[in-house]
């Protein structure tokens, strides 16, 4: 089984290897076709696409978030015609450092499918030495997948309400960047600010300006801050969807500190309700 890491060139050994599907996760919320276009023009070779809107979440409702999960079994019928099953060792990769394409990782795990990698610094990691790039549709044997979902993975609206946020009690950390979470600005929703009580790790203190992520040590520090050192804390990660706080989650399966719960819903899901409190500053 794999890491939740994969170099490039380690990759780039599997190629060719008929047990390995390779899953482009590129997507741009303000041109949500922009992902596919750019796959068909160019995309490591035999990765097949997979988009945030259609393949990984699932219908949005008036009290979900933007991006809530799709139905398990849905998905695992989705994962089979993309050439996934079972025994499939997968890759995830993006345009970067994995933001979007860890929803793909996480959304594996929850059908308990451990055999999945991010591929670190993504595509421009593997352009920058050169390897060969594949353009248009790839084609791929529909495969079987079993979904075996895993429990307490995830938290509703209403556990958040009752569990998390208060001194004492189980964390609540927002992956978004620091200037969303004080509510000095948003950009995609309609309110700023954050849940009341929650923490802030942005996920992007996570990785180094060319999409490595940082050392270990490093890593552990930023969860120790706000978590406190020890690992017994119940957490649980959000952002504004539900997408890029998975990669809070795979960040802290990459150093062995005990994997968050998804609060799917996020930010977009808590405030459809106007009485919902919402706290901005520090």
């Amino acid at each position: 089984m794999s890491g939740p890491l994969i170099t490039a060139s380690a990759l780039e050994a599997r190629l060719g290897d008929p047990n390995t599907r390779i899953v482009d996760c590129r997507f741009d919320l303000s041109d949500p076709e922009a992902g596919r276009r750019q796959w068909l023009n160019g995309h490591i070779p035999a990765a097949v696409f997979a988009d945030l809107d259609r393949d990984l979440a699932g219908r949005v409702t008036a009290e979900s978030g933007r991006h809530p999960l799709p139905p398990a079994g849905w998905l695992a019928k989705r994962l089979g015609e993309l050439g996934i099953g079972n025994d499939t060792r997968v890759v995830v990769y993006d345009a970067g450092a994995g933001a979007l394409a860890a929803r793909a990782w996480w959304l594996l795990r929850w059908l308990g499918h451990e055999d999945v990698s991010l591929l670190e610094r993504g595509l421009a990691g593997w352009t920058a030495d050169d390897r060969d790039i594949e353009r248009g549709e790839v084609e791929v044997s529909t495969r079987s997948f079993t979904p075996r979902l895993r429990d307490g993975v995830t938290v509703t609206t209403e556990e958040v309400e009752k569990r998390f946020g208060r001194e004492g009690d189980s964390v609540l950390v927002d992956a978004r960047e620091r200037g969303r979470f004080l509510g000095e600005y948003e950009p995609i929703d309609r309110v700023a600010g954050h849940i009341p009580g929650a923490m802030n790790l942005p996920y992007g203190d996570l990785i180094e300006a060319d999409g490595r992520f940082l050392s270990l040590e490093s890593i552990r520090q930023r969860f120790a801050d706000v978590l406190g050192e020890g690992d017994t804390r119940e957490w649980a990660v959000m952002c504004g969807s539900g997408v890029t706080a998975c990669h809070l989650a795979l960040a802290a399966a990459v150093v062995g500190r005990r994997e968050p719960a998804l609060y799917v819903g996020s930010w977009s899901e808590w405030i459809r309700d106007p009485n919902r409190p919402v706290a901005t500053g520090k």
